[in-house]
Formats: C-alpha cells, structure tokens, sequence
C-alpha cells in the first residue's frame, strides 16, 4: 500500500508517516517509481505506536515494541527491552500519583481550614480597590 492509504487505516497522517520513517521506527521502502511502499506489518507496527503514545509513552519509548514486533515476535511487549520500558513507565506513573496525592491532600486541607473559618467569621474583602496614579485609592 502507498502512504496515503497506510496514513488513512492508521487514523494518522502522512507527515507524521514521513516522520516515523526519519525516526526509523517505520520502514523506508520505495516502489521503483519512487513512492514509499507498506504492508500489513507497518501497519501493525503504527497500531504498536499509537496504542503506546495513546498510554503517554513517548516515541522513543515506543522502539523497543517496534523493534521487537520487526523482530519476528507476534507482539511488542513480548521482549525485554519492552518489558523494561513497561517497569520505567510503571515507576513514573507511581511517582505521578504520589505527587498528584500529596497536591490533592495540600487542596483538601485549604478547602476545609477555608470552610471552618467561612461560617461566623468575618465577610471576605472580594472588591478590588483601585488605585489611581497618584496612589490614592479611589
């Protein structure tokens, strides 16, 4: 199949084909006429990219699948290379959740110090006050 057609079952684009292919992560095959030619297996191997990138895995996280799909192997993850960006991505992941916990509790704890002093206490000030060029306030 020719770009356009590879671009279109992939649900992407053909730059973002043409980019691949400067990456290595697509092959760089020509017809004798000179257009890029691809099968079944590139298109496999973009299904691999987009499922990953669609995870949050960036695209040189995504070459230990595709080499191991070019590899011979029926899927992406079945390599240790793969694995090891799993365990990596796994380990960002958690220290993501960690900090998201931490800055959910932080939120938390300011909502309910803001809502103890909200009922009997004296009415927030939400008026901007400006003032003029001569430093009054007007």
């Amino acid at each position: 199949m020719r770009i356009g057609e590879l671009a279109e079952r992939a649900g992407t684009t053909t730059r973002t084909l043409r980019y691949y292919e400067s990456r290595g992560l697509l092959p760089a095959r020509r017809a004798v006429n000179g257009y890029r030619t691809y099968n079944e297996d590139d298109l496999r191997l973009l299904q691999q990219i987009r499922t990953l990138q669609d995870f949050g895995f960036g695209l040189e996280e995504t070459r230990p699948f595709v080499e191991c799909l070019r590899a011979g192997h029926p899927a992406g993850d079945s390599c240790p290379a793969s694995i090891a960006v799993y365990r990596a991505k796994l380990g960002e992941l958690d220290t993501l959740i960690g900090r998201l916990q931490s800055v959910r509790a932080q939120v938390g704890a300011q909502l309910a110090r803001a809502e103890a002093e909200l009922p009997g206490g004296p009415e927030p000030l939400c008026e901007l006050t400006q003032v003029t060029d001569g430093g009054e306030q007007a």
